[in-house]
């Protein structure tokens, strides 16, 4: 994946038309992109971010705040989770033709903890991708530790048009 489908395609993967990630211009997260509140979840929970490394990787990026802790002090795993499953969609979105989909599964497993205030990474590939199914996985860590390893299923879907939106 190129600089330039990112600029160009912007990865729209929501079910939303006309809606794809933005860049952001200023601040801690320059350089990175981001969903424009299309996702009340992800934004609450979130926010989350993802950018190209030089070799045209997705990375995607949290740094989780004290809403995002559990009993324990450290990241909640649902806060994980819902990372990931934005994650699973980035990885898919950075090495294949655009598509709309929904998460069929999503697996995980919590290999460390992680930490409030600390900026959490993930990365992945796409296993395989069918007609209908993406077949993806990934890591998240926190300061290059493993905290969660997760893989995902995606169903490639198709759009409703724009009168047929639930609302």
């Amino acid at each position: 994946m190129n600089r330039r489908r990112q600029e160009e395609d912007h990865l729209d993967t929501t079910t939303t038309p006309g809606v794809a990630l933005t860049p952001v211009t200023d601040g801690d997260w320059e350089g990175w992109l981001r969903w424009p509140g299309t996702d009340p979840f992800e934004d609450h929970t979130g926010p989350f971010y993802a950018r190209y490394d030089a070799n045209g990787a997705i990375e995607c990026g949290f740094r989780p705040e004290a809403k995002n802790r559990n009993g324990g002090g450290n990241v909640h795993g649902g806060a994980l989770l819902t990372f990931a499953d934005f994650s699973l969609f980035m990885i898919a979105s950075a090495m294949l033709p655009a598509f709309h989909g929904v998460t069929a599964t999503l697996n995980a497993e919590f290999v460390g903890a992680a930490r409030p205030g600390q900026l959490l990474t993930a990365r992945g590939e796409v296993v395989k991708a069918g007609r209908s199914l993406i077949f993806v996985r990934g890591t998240i860590d926190d300061a290059g530790e493993a905290v969660m390893s997760f893989s995902g299923v995606i169903k490639k879907i198709t759009r409703r048009p724009a009168g047929d939106q639930p609302g």
